[in-house]
């Protein structure tokens, strides 16, 4: 078997092929560094198609959250066969310079004097590509299966034209008040609240399954006296996505819950930003830059709610 034809005949979230680049990378390190330059190779391709995606508007009547994501999945495995093809040409380069100080015709075994410094150049390359690679599946395993249980705000952020009519119903009252103190328009509020949620679908909930009426995802803190509600979430560290549990703020009503989404917006130097702002993007933007989620396309999600047809909707109808 060709050392790429392991990756053309998987799954992109197989959280397996990582196990398997390090046992080759243990017992070949000749053939481990190749496959390893495959895999960058495959960030590459996968990071070219991500900025085509991003360049092409989304904003049809059968586009949403939930399709951009399985779309996003299809590149990735479409990158991952790409490259294990071997036809681009990028693996070679990424393979010359990841095996620069080595000699490739004479590649040391473990028993012979240079393995030591060998063993510790593939060790740390395969920690950090391995570690990459096994966060950014595992994030995305749990979003498909967020996806397909409708319990993932990100995933399914854009709604359904019933669905937002319907959340934007029963919130509006609080995100009026809540916007009057911020001084921002009630819809970005109302679309804050969408994005965090995935239009209620996924309110985080209490141990016992009672709702929290926490919309905005916000975390109980070191501040924080009341009830709070553990639960997993995704969190981004150095640009990757990983999964862990944080405590989060458990309220007695959608009304409380608004009251302290505001005041905790007007309460910070951080978000001064936000307070006054009356164009969507840069309300996105700017809540972004406060740090309010590690996500790096936090703002840009929120402002395609902003933006959506589905949020006007919900806010008309």
């Amino acid at each position: 078997m060709k050392s790429g034809d392991l990756d053309s005949q998987r799954f992109v979230l197989d959280v397996q092929a990582a196990a398997d680049l390090r046992a080759k990378l243990k017992q070949n390190p000749q053939a481990g560094l190749k496959e390893a330059a495959q895999q960058f190779e495959g960030m590459l391709l996968q990071m070219m198609l991500k900025s085509m995606r991003d360049a092409t508007p989304q904003d049809g009547l059968f586009d949403s959250d939930q399709s951009r994501f399985y779309t996003s999945i299809l590149d990735q495995q479409l990158a991952q066969n790409l490259s294990a093809n071997g036809k681009l040409g990028f693996a070679r380069l990424i393979e010359q310079q990841l095996g620069r100080g080595m000699n490739a015709a004479t590649l040391p075994t473990s028993e012979t004097p240079g393995a030591a410094s060998l063993d510790s150049s593939l060790e740390s390359l395969q920690q950090a590509l391995l570690s990459r690679q096994a966060a950014k599946a595992a994030a995305s395993a749990a979003t498909v299966a967020g996806a397909a249980l409708g319990t993932d705000g990100a995933a399914s952020a854009v709604g359904g034209s019933n669905d937002s009519r319907e959340f934007a119903r029963r919130v509006w009252p609080y995100a009026k008040a809540a916007a009057d103190a911020v001084g921002v328009p009630a819809q970005f509020v109302v679309a804050h609240a969408a994005l965090e949620s995935a239009w209620g679908k996924s309110e985080i909930r209490a141990a016992d399954g009672s709702p929290s009426y926490n919309l905005f995802g916000v975390k109980a803190g070191r501040s924080w006296q009341g009830a709070t509600a553990d639960v997993p979430t995704t969190e981004y560290v150095n640009g990757v996505a990983e999964t862990t549990r944080e405590k989060f703020r458990v309220y007695g009503s959608y009304a409380e819950a608004f009251q302290d989404y505001a005041n905790l917006l007007r309460g910070s130097a951080r978000f001064a930003g936000v307070l006054g702002q009356q164009d969507g993007a840069r309300f996105a933007s700017a809540l972004q830059a406060s740090g309010y989620a590690t996500d790096p396309q936090y703002g840009d999600k929120l402002a395609r709610v902003i933006n959506s047809p589905t949020l006007r909707q919900g806010v008309s109808g």
